[in-house]
């Protein structure tokens, strides 16, 4: 059984979420570095740091992390943790399918425009989503840190 923290915290929470977001945008920031193979500049570090898109899903990491801790510090019977839950899924299947989609047909269009000749035809900046693969690993990120921060908070197992 889960034993229940006396001291729940909202600020456990938005430090799950946090993490969980740091911890994915930092591991993009570390990829960035390797297949670049030197130091990056403060403006590409930035630039990862803030990535939308890419390995692993930051979106699925920072919600699954606070469902998580919701589930673990509050009880996955509560209704608070069902809405979490929810929403997690709904910013995983955007994240996945329409995100995704979007910046693939973004990819299209300009590859349109560029050929089109047209000097005033500018590339359009291109919002990724995830990949299936993106994604888990972005909610094995999220799992971890939320165990993490119900540990962090008091939690116990037993």
């Amino acid at each position: 059984m889960i034993g229940m923290v006396e001291n729940r915290s909202v600020w456990f929470l938005f430090l799950a979420f946090l993490i969980g977001w740091f911890i994915a945008q930092f591991a993009k920031l570390i990829t960035g570095i390797v297949q670049k193979g030197k130091l990056l500049t403060f403006s590409e570090v930035v630039y990862f740091l803030g990535k939308s898109g890419g390995m692993p899903s930051g979106h699925t990491a920072s919600f699954v992390s606070l469902t998580t801790a919701i589930g673990l510090l509050y009880g996955f019977d509560q209704p608070v943790f069902a809405l979490s839950a929810c929403t997690t899924i709904i910013f995983i299947y955007d994240a996945t399918n329409v995100r995704y989609a979007v910046g693939e047909h973004g990819k299209l269009l300009n590859e349109i425009a560029e050929s089109d000749g047209n000097p005033l035809t500018k590339p359009q900046k291109i919002v990724e989503g995830h990949t299936v693969p993106q994604v888990i690993v972005g909610a094995f990120i999220g799992i971890i840190v939320g165990f993490c921060v119900f540990l962090l908070a008091g939690g116990h197992f037993g």
